[in-house]
């Protein structure tokens, strides 16, 4: 594990969160080579297998952003990275970066962090109270339908606004930048030609399309700093499994997802 107290205040940190991404989905691409951008940077062992804290958005990144995420799944007791000042946690060690307060964002912000959130799915979208309880975290947080799940450029339309974030960052101004992708989540159809309804084979097809935009990403993000990356789904999702479609129910296409933490230098 890394000592994240050498990290946090030396680093950007991104955080990506690829809403709804299965892991075998994941994994088969990688494997069949069709995620060219994501194999630039993943580790060379790839994607990590873990289970989510969560099975749908909200619980999942509520979980995230209080210092749990998500776990691997081998048996034992995996150290976290992040956690909070509470009481009995055996995931807390010497290289845990040992934030104040009730989430790990207003936590990295009084260690001098700018915070930032793109939205994408309905629970960043700032249009309800629930809808502003995970933007509120941050001191800068976007959402519109360009960015959501009904817009088929929503990845590359997320990506230029991160590269305007980034540029808009002084260089000696340390950023953490949270983005959830929503290409992956329902509606997904669109990204496979000439089909009517989701399947798991649009599901990857939103897997690619996402992937063509990430090199914009990593170049914008080596211009600045070196930068601590945590990609990661937050929950799987059904596509006729034991007759079960969606997520929300737990399921093990539902539980394990696809994780992967790396450095990217500058």
């Amino acid at each position: 594990m890394l000592d994240m107290n050498q990290i946090v205040g030396t680093h950007d940190i991104v955080f990506i969160t690829f809403d709804t991404l299965r892991y075998d989905v994941a994994v088969n691409l990688l494997a069949q080579e069709r995620t060219p951008n994501l194999a630039a940077v993943l580790p060379k062992t790839g994607w990590e297998e873990r289970h989510s804290p969560g099975n749908f958005t909200y619980a999942a990144h509520q979980a995230f952003f209080a210092g749990f995420l998500p776990t691997p799944v081998k048996p034992g007791i995996h150290p976290r990275l992040f956690a909070l000042g509470f009481e009995g946690s055996t995931t807390t060690t010497e290289q845990t970066c040992v934030l104040e307060g009730s989430n790990i964002v207003s936590g990295l912000a009084t260690k001098g962090y700018h915070t930032a959130c793109i939205g994408g799915v309905g629970f960043f979208n700032k249009l309800n109270p629930l809808g502003k309880v995970l933007p509120s975290l941050f001191a800068e947080s976007h959402w519109s339908k360009e960015l959501g799940v009904t817009n088929p450029n929503s990845t590359e339309n997320q990506i230029k606004l991160a590269e305007k974030i980034l540029k808009a960052t002084p260089q000696t101004q340390r950023l953490f930048l949270f983005i959830n992708i929503s290409a992956l989540h329902q509606p997904n159809y669109f990204y496979l030609p000439e089909a009517k309804t989701d399947t798991i084979a649009s599901h990857a097809a939103a897997l690619e399309y996402v992937d063509k935009h990430l090199i914009k990403l990593w170049e914008a993000l080596k211009k600045r700093a070196a930068t601590f990356c945590i990609l990661s789904s937050d929950h799987g999702t059904t596509y006729g499994e034991q007759g079960y479609t969606g997520h929300r129910l737990s399921h093990p296409t539902v539980w394990t997802i696809p994780y992967a933490q790396l450095i990217l230098p500058n």
